[in-house]
């Protein structure tokens, strides 16, 4: 079934995207259609699907065999779980991003679609550090991208819904490091030395189906999950074609990784 989108931006809407680098949406899905994405999402976590392929993994822990995840992650979830994909959420989505891109650049040339999914347990779910998504990429790319989060339950700032810093997605990317300067784990966080005014987060509580979309470099973050209930997170990416970095840069903290995931994934290619 192809699913027609049905969510037109106001030029007001895209004005803020490109004057802060975010945006949030009441609604893009239908509750029944969430029903059946948060279904297939707790079925593929409690499977812990993907994990000897690499795309299961803990993205605020080192991630060992036996031990509780802090922030589990799931890498191409449409792979395991057909339902999150070719949706009326994906199709919107979408048509968001082409409508946003269209002052870039083609928008049919806009590619992309669901591409991982983050889970907070009750209770004990771990914040996601203020970092930018650009910093885990390839620092040889110049990408145009954007990732839309939309959560398959409230999101709220109890359980952690998205927070970002307006205009940051005109820095570039800055210093990072692994989460707790511990290469063994996956996620990343800014470095203490940039200088960031966290005064001027805009936190962002959404209803299920509700979706924020940011750019690449710009800073966010979501916190701990103290909540009764687990918060989950399906993320998609859009994207016009790549081009090349226009200088030299590397980013030492990806090099520098050692972890569990990454050797899981090289066992399974060998």
């Amino acid at each position: 079934m192809e699913h027609q989108p049905n969510i037109v931006l106001t030029q007001e809407q895209i004005n803020f995207f490109w004057d802060n680098g975010f945006l949030a949406i009441e609604q893009i899905s239908s509750p029944a259609e969430i029903e059946i994405m948060r279904a297939a999402y707790d079925k593929i976590f409690q499977q812990r699907a993907g994990r000897d392929e690499g795309n299961q993994f803990d993205l605020a822990g080192t991630d060992e065999d036996g031990k509780q995840a802090a922030l589990p992650q799931i890498l191409n979830p449409a792979k395991y779980a057909p339902e999150l994909k070719d949706t009326l959420a994906e199709a919107n989505a979408r048509s968001i991003a082409k409508q946003l891109f269209a002052r870039m650049g083609n928008p049919e040339l806009v590619t992309g679609g669901v591409a991982h999914a983050i889970f907070k347990p009750a209770r004990v779910g771990a914040p996601t550090p203020w970092h930018q998504d650009e910093a885990y990429w390839n620092p040889l790319v110049d990408p145009i991208s954007l990732s839309v989060w939309m959560p398959l339950q409230p999101a709220t700032p109890e359980n952690g819904c998205m927070q970002f810093i307006p205009g940051t997605h005109q820095w570039e990317v800055e210093e990072h490091h692994s989460i707790n300067h511990d290469p063994r784990i996956h996620g990343l966080e800014i470095d203490e030395k940039v200088e960031v005014d966290y005064s001027k987060a805009v936190v962002c509580p959404l209803p299920a189906g509700g979706c924020t979309l940011h750019l690449s470099r710009t800073l966010h973050y979501t916190g701990p999950n103290h909540s009764e209930m687990p918060r989950r997170a399906l993320i998609m990416g859009f994207q016009l074609p790549g081009r090349p970095y226009q200088g030299e840069r590397r980013f030492i903290w990806n090099e520098i990784k050692t972890t569990a995931r990454e050797e899981r994934s090289s066992m399974k290619a060998a």
